[in-house]
């Protein structure tokens, strides 16, 4: 096996150890650059999903928080600090909210919950272990590609108030993202 690059008018030739080495580099690149754009994507929406989701459920806006002043949370061992996404609030509790848009089963997903300590876990998709895991820790989840609905579960698990959501989602998600991006 040879793989040849052109570039230019210049050839280069590689054997196979160099061809598997030059794969094996942009395989590399391409899963970095995509688990980046995920990444900023993600950054991007989590506040806004979340809130579209209590809307959705009409959860009074005193019971959930997008933003405290404090932004970050202190590490158990305070040598860092880590941004959380979203918090959901019950009377005088604070419920730390991790959301993960990054694809299938993603096996540090559980990871970042456990690293800020979170009480709720909202990602795209999960794996049969990532579920198992998130609840033998007691971290309630809600996987957005099996559908939003497992949210009311979470809700009521937690005791925030909230209505059933009956309406046309369609129609409804059109007010509250106008709403939200305004």
């Amino acid at each position: 096996m040879t793989l040849t690059i052109k570039f230019r008018g210049v050839s280069v030739e590689l054997n196979i150890n160099e061809s598997l080495i030059v794969i094996n580099t942009l395989a590399v690149k391409r899963a970095a650059l995509r688990g980046g754009l995920w990444s900023t994507a993600g950054k991007r929406v989590e506040k806004p999903l979340m809130q579209t989701l209590c809307k959705l459920y009409e959860v009074p806006e005193q019971n959930y928080i997008i933003k405290l002043k404090d932004k970050t949370t202190k590490s158990t061992d305070d040598d860092f600090e880590r941004e959380i996404d979203f918090y959901l609030t019950e009377g005088k509790n604070l419920y730390k909210c991790e959301v993960k848009l990054m694809g299938r089963g993603n096996p540090e997903s559980a990871d970042a919950v456990i690293a800020r300590d979170s009480k709720i876990f909202v990602a795209d998709k999960l794996s049969d272990t990532n579920k198992a895991q998130l609840n033998s820790l007691k971290v309630e989840w809600v996987e957005l590609h099996s559908g939003y609905k497992r949210f009311k579960n979470v809700l009521e698990n937690l005791k925030i108030p909230h209505k059933d959501f009956t309406g046309d989602i369609e129609i409804v998600l059109d007010k509250i993202l106008a709403d939200i991006l305004k």
